[in-house]
């Protein structure tokens, strides 16, 4: 199978506000709008894309219609993890977990879309020696 092109689809019962979330905290801008779906994409790199779709839309499989996401963590990897940390603070977003530097080799910090999907803003950073010898040696401290 050759994959050209990969994005998550988040299942909500609010279209609307978790469309405003990653607009207004994340920078999307919507490429489809619809009352059930709306395709968004990053307005900092097109290659980055996200979906939100209405939980009980006729299209979600009978077995999982009506469930919203959960259980979910999205990863950002971005430039200026802080830059990033102080827009979400200082819009009044609660903090999961504080900016902090991993010996795995990340700095970063997580907080909740309106479904509970946590999001994960990352910069990748040298890891600890510990660390360094679980990585592909062509990945490490990139």
């Amino acid at each position: 199978m050759k994959t050209t092109s990969y994005y998550p689809v988040i299942m909500t019962h609010d279209v609307a506000a978790t469309v405003a979330f990653y607009r207004n905290h994340l920078r999307f801008a919507p490429l489809f709008e619809s009352d059930w779906y709306v395709h968004l994409q990053s307005s900092e790199d097109e290659a980055v894309n996200l979906g939100i779709v209405q939980a009980d839309h006729e299209t979600i499989p009978e077995a999982a219609r009506g469930k919203a996401s959960q259980g979910l963590l999205i990863n950002f990897e971005v430039e200026e993890p802080d830059a990033v940390y102080e827009r979400i603070v200082g819009a009044g977003l609660p903090i999961l977990r504080s900016l902090r530097d991993e010996a795995f080799g990340q700095r970063h910090f997580i907080f909740a879309d309106p479904n509970g999907v946590l999001v994960d803003v990352v910069k990748p950073i040298q890891p600890s020696a510990e660390f360094l010898a679980h990585y592909a040696p062509e990945t490490a401290g990139r």
